[in-house]
């Protein structure tokens, strides 16, 4: 099995995409995300995604060219509209802006429309507690779950991330999707030709399905069953309901080069801590951690993920032969 460097894996994707009509500048963002999660072990947000993304572009479903705007409207709100081109390159424009107005503000608000797949949602979530901030992002995807007690998906699987700012070392990171899964996980295993384990999803007659094929046909099912649905409506509201961007339901798939842009959404919420809670806001921070960590067994969230990512650093990352394949056919 190759083995790749990060840059040399990152450069593998960015020419695949600029061969696929991708400017260089938005495949080069692309690259880094789609590297990072596989870095991270999140695999249903990395390579196996690069296919898909291409196939987009070359259809014009997503718009490889597309230059992410921002606008001002309030002190504390950016408004960047993403054109319709990948999600990454306006991800990288609110991390680039919305630290300063955080920091005059004390609280900043992003919503970004006419988006597309946000990749793993932890990412542009750390790098902004990278800089001193806590942070949320709510993002909405195409319809795959079904409201509690419906059998017609009318929510996305629709990911969480929270991250917080930890003294002296990596930030505490939470990424979740609402679903029991996230629904990469499902397309991987589509891609192997392997079976999904029972209860992460419906077909589309409501049956539990082990089929990856069918799940990704049919519904998943949401974390926390009717709670995981509560807030699966609470996300397409921040996300898109406010930001001006499409509704699950209104959405195509980011799974096919089929349809119109999916023009999903997602709004990011920066907080000062220190204009929150003083100084020693942070110091409160690390007291919480130490509680958790000082019993036997817990662990903070995103260890193992850090763990992996040394490591890809370290001694690359293995890829496999179809995998590398499929890039250089593009």
């Amino acid at each position: 099995m190759p083995v790749l460097t990060i840059a040399e894996a990152e450069a593998e994707i960015a020419a695949a995409l600029v061969r696929a009509n991708t400017s260089p500048e938005n495949a080069a963002h692309v690259a880094r995300a789609l590297v990072a999660a596989e870095a991270d072990g999140l695999k249903g947000h990395g390579l196996s995604r690069v296919a898909t993304y291409a196939a987009q572009a070359k259809a014009g479903k997503v718009d490889g060219h597309a230059t992410p705007t921002a606008a001002r409207p309030k002190p504390g709100v950016l408004a960047v509209d993403a054109a319709h081109g990948f999600a990454y390159p306006a991800l990288a424009l609110v991390a680039d802006e919305l630290p300063e107005i955080a920091q005059a503000q004390g609280v900043a608000a992003a919503a970004i429309r006419r988006s597309h797949h946000c990749g793993a949602a932890g990412h542009p979530v750390e790098a902004l507690a990278e800089k001193g901030l806590v942070a949320l992002l709510f993002a909405n995807t195409p319809a795959a779950i079904a409201p509690w007690g419906g059998k017609l998906p009318v929510f996305g699987t629709n990911p969480i991330a929270f991250a917080c700012p930890m003294p002296g070392r990596a930030p505490v990171v939470v990424d979740l999707s609402l679903s029991k899964v996230a629904r990469g996980n499902i397309l991987a295993a589509k891609q192997k030709g392997e079976p999904i384990p029972e209860g992460w999803a419906l077909d589309v007659d409501g049956n539990p399905t082990t089929d990856a094929e069918a799940a990704l046909e049919g519904t998943m099912l949401p974390l926390g069953d009717a709670k995981g649905t509560a807030l699966a409506l609470m996300v397409e509201l921040l996300a898109a309901g406010i930001t001006g961007a499409n509704y699950a339901a209104e959405a195509s798939s980011f799974l096919d080069a089929e349809g119109p842009p999916p023009g999903t959404g997602q709004l990011i919420l920066a907080l000062d801590p220190q204009a929150l809670g003083g100084e020693g806001a942070l110091a409160r921070v690390s007291a919480l951690a130490a509680m958790i960590e000082g019993q036997d067994g817990a662990r903070l969230p995103g260890m193992r993920r850090l763990a992996l990512r040394e490591k890809a650093r370290a001694e690359g990352l293995q890829v496999a032969d179809a995998a590398l394949a499929a890039i250089h056919a593009i």
